[in-house]
């Protein structure tokens, strides 16, 4: 356990699991969720005898995206030992909020996106906003049969998330839609256009994904790393590394703009959807 927000075990050899433990927020993303989980990371990827690590969730739903109940969120920050080298997290105007979102949204996924081992995300019932941001940078995504996707940015006054992945997981012309129309997708459209691996029964996701771990897993830890590089420098050298710092800027153009004009950092007037209850257990 890493703590009580994330786990973490190995339940075969030569694979790590970590999983979000937060079912009460829907595993909403705070500053200290989001630490623990690079820190759970961060351990699999050095301990040589991982070959694999695994991300699924406990509760109804895989994640609810940033936790924007959290109080004092740019004073956390200096409650933990940052990765990158920004800093600035306490100063005024638009600088510590950039500061903040390089460090622990944009950074953290593309840190995630490039660990030298085959990752693996196993989804389950809503996937919202930063919740994308974490099923994306893994390798591989295995989704049960009632998830579903949703980007609403753009209803918030932003453009898009922070870790702008969309044009590679869906294709440009479904990407805009996706964010024009703030619009959930299911498990079989995210599959139809090439966002999932796989989909399967919700009873059978754990297992599935485990064994389909155990299979890579049974490969040269050595020659997995350089496959992966191999195959994540195919999609960089197209512009992909570049296009994600466009993104970001004009994501903060748009924070920028919106304190200006409402005095917070989204448009208050946005829609914003709600995660049906499944059942009374989720209540």
């Amino acid at each position: 356990m890493t703590n009580e927000t994330i786990l973490y075990d190995t339940p075969m050899p030569g694979i790590a699991r970590i999983v979000l433990n937060r079912p009460e927020t829907r595993n909403a993303q705070d500053t200290a969720f989001l630490y623990a989980l690079n820190d759970a990371f961060d351990r699999a990827a050095h301990d040589d005898e991982v070959k694999v690590i695994v991300l699924s969730a406990n509760g109804p739903h895989f994640s609810s995206g940033h936790d924007l109940r959290e109080v004092d969120a740019h004073g956390n920050m200096r409650k933990h030992a940052t990765v990158s080298t920004w800093g600035g997290f306490g100063k005024p105007g638009a600088e510590a909020q950039f500061a903040r979102e390089q460090e622990i949204y944009l950074g953290f996924s593309e840190r995630w996106r490039n660990i030298p081992k085959p990752t693996m995300a196993l989804v389950h019932g809503k996937v919202m906003i930063g919740g994308l941001m974490l099923m994306w940078p893994c390798d591989i995504v295995i989704a049960s049969e009632d998830a579903e996707f949703l980007d609403h940015s753009v209803a918030m006054g932003v453009g898009g998330a922070e870790f702008f992945a969309h044009p590679w997981e869906m294709g440009v012309r479904k990407a805009k839609e996706f964010l024009f129309t703030a619009d959930w997708i299911g498990a079989r459209e995210a599959h139809r256009l090439g966002m999932l691996n796989h989909v399967v029964p919700r009873a059978e996701l754990e297992s599935f994904g485990l064994a389909m771990a155990g299979r890579i897993a049974q490969k040269p830890l050595f020659a997995l790393r350089l496959v992966k590089q191999a195959v994540n420098s195919a999609q960089d050298v197209q512009g992909r590394v570049s296009a994600m710092q466009t993104s970001f800027a004009l994501h903060h153009l748009a924070h920028a703009h919106n304190w200006l004009a409402h005095g917070r950092s989204v448009d208050p007037g946005g829609v914003m959807p709600a995660i049906k209850k499944h059942d009374k257990a989720a209540d």
